[in-house]
């Protein structure tokens, strides 16, 4: 072990306090044996502490891309606290080795719902790849399984049996069809915003109608959900809609539906995002800006789009 990596654990050891995030990168990148000196220093240090450490981490790397706290997620895995398990599962989100399919799909049975959770939604990446074609199918239909068996749980939280089920859009047979229009059919609300979530990331466009009927719920969550799914599913009729919701009351609904505009592309479209590029607002601004660099992305002329890049600030001309 790399001596100031044992004097950081020995710090640890001794203390409740995180360190200097300078300290911190010296977890980042752990070769085996540093993973084994971590792993049996881990369970002597106090709870709360591991707890602060492991969520400080999560905000490191998403901040930072070039570390990489992974080993360090792992042994969270199996930690006793259900926060840290947790948390632990939350900063493998980019991790796409298969060899964390099984821990994850046991933690779908952990003693904590909200790890359940983590767990249920963690595995929606894998459920990509398979679709995709990235994994080998073993590690695809455990994932599916196992999140299939959630969905049909019965005396499983609606929390977890939502986040199973947004996990399961991305894979297009009949039963997700069915688990998505049981959702939508549900009396609590939450499952049914999720139910729309899942109608967006499923990219089938036999969802519109019911997309655009919620557009205008008096919920905000749902609002931002069916304006989300507008733009996945580029439901081109929804433009007006939209436009309007540009205007929404709540913030976050605002920019869902100005990343929409960016996604369904179209003269219209382009219109209203270029309006909004000179917003007072600076979020909403920059919403339009980046909606509007999608638009020409996905729906423009290219060397357009790579000329107006070259012109903005900090970019070479």
């Amino acid at each position: 072990m790399k001596q100031p990596l044992n004097t950081l654990l020995e710090e640890l050891g001794k203390g409740d306090q995180v360190p200097n995030r300078e300290s911190l990168y010296l977890l980042s990148n752990l070769d085996a044996d540093d993973s084994a000196s971590v792993q049996a220093a881990w369970p002597e240090l106090l709870i709360e502490l591991r707890r602060h450490l492991v969520a400080t981490l999560v905000e490191v790397a998403e901040a930072d891309f070039e570390v990489n706290f992974g080993a360090i997620f792992r042994i969270g895995l199996d930690d006793q606290d259900a926060e840290v398990r947790k948390t632990a599962i939350e900063g493998l989100w980019e991790d796409q080795d298969v060899r964390l399919v099984p821990p994850l799909a046991m933690h779908l049975k952990d003693e904590a719902a909200s790890v359940r959770a983590a767990a249920a939604t963690s595995l929606g990446r894998f459920i990509l790849l398979g679709e995709l074609g990235k994994i080998r199918p073993a590690p695809f239909t455990q994932a599916y399984e196992a999140l299939f068996a959630v969905c049909q749980d019965t005396g499983e939280s609606f929390e977890v049996k939502r986040r199973a089920l947004e996990s399961l859009s991305y894979v297009d047979n009949k039963d997700v069809v069915t688990l998505i229009r049981e959702a939508y059919e549900a009396p609590e609300e939450k499952t049914r915003v999720s139910a729309v979530f899942s109608m967006g990331r499923s990219a089938d466009t036999q969802w519109g109608p019911q997309v655009k009927q919620e557009l205008f719920s008096p919920n905000p969550e749902m609002r931002y959900e069916a304006a989300w799914a507008c733009g996945e599913l580029q439901l081109s009729d929804t433009v007006s809609e939209l436009e309007e919701l540009t205007e929404d009351v709540d913030p976050e609904v605002q920019e869902a539906a100005l990343w929409a505009l960016g996604q369904i592309g179209g003269d219209k479209a382009r219109e209203i995002l270029q309006r909004y590029c000179t917003a007072e607002c600076e979020a909403t601004r920059m919403a339009a800006e980046a909606a509007l660099d999608e638009l020409e992305f996905l729906h423009g002329d290219l060397v357009d789009f790579f000329d107006r890049l070259a012109k903005e600030p900090g970019q070479e001309p």
